[in-house]
């Protein structure tokens, strides 16, 4: 009897866990396709093939739904993992980088959470910084602490690391990234990607490379 007591926790935690993730798949797509302020709380239910009640007793509001499918984002972008090795080269590590960087910012789906973002942000300011520093502040801080690595060896001369790692960020973005998440074009296609990061690269490195 006291097995069946432990593993019964257990099964629930699973369950419950299922079911989250169940009604974040449903809201996903909800907002996706509607909106924040289209969303209600109903036809989360619907999509997420739950009941009103079962949706209440795991998130309040369609606020805290949102909240959390960002949260899930910031994991995401978290999980992604970027070679930083501080001896490596700065023209392979750019490459690489700005590849990895554009694959997650312009994933087919992806541009969904930063629209609506932009969208609640002037009136939900908090949920903008919130997302702003999980998400993009974080890329930007991981990239500095590699530049100053390269600073510190003598490869490159920067005064401002975190305003390079914007810069180099904004230059792999340039042409891709503002008609992807406005929908005025798909997904940019690998080859583009690889042209548009060599591109930044050699810039980057002409602007900063110690002469």
């Amino acid at each position: 009897m006291v097995v069946a007591a432990n593993e019964h926790p257990q099964v629930v935690h699973e369950e419950d866990s299922s079911k989250r993730r169940q009604i974040l798949d449903g809201a996903r797509k909800v907002f996706m396709d509607l909106g924040f302020d289209g969303a209600s709380m109903g036809e989360i239910a619907r999509a997420a093939q739950v009941s009103k009640g079962t949706l209440y007793v795991y998130f309040a509001d369609k606020s805290a739904l949102f909240e959390a499918i960002l949260e899930q984002e910031a994991l995401q972008h978290g999980q992604v993992v970027f070679n930083f090795d501080p001896t490596r080269d700065a023209k392979t590590t750019l490459k690489e980088f700005g590849l990895a960087y554009l694959h997650l910012v312009c994933r087919p789906g992806g541009g969904s959470a930063i629209r609506t973002v932009m969208a609640i942000a002037e009136r939900m300011p908090d949920v903008g910084r919130r997302y702003y520093g999980r998400v993009l502040d974080k890329s930007i801080n991981r990239l500095s602490g590699y530049l100053k690595a390269r600073v510190a060896a003598g490869d490159l001369e920067i005064d401002d690391c975190d305003l390079a790692a914007s810069q180099f960020m904004e230059l792999c973005k340039a042409s891709l990234f503002l008609p992807f998440v406005f929908q005025a074009a798909p997904a940019p296609s690998e080859q583009r990607m690889t042209e548009v990061v060599g591109s930044a690269t050699r810039m980057f490195l002409a602007a900063y490379k110690t002469k």
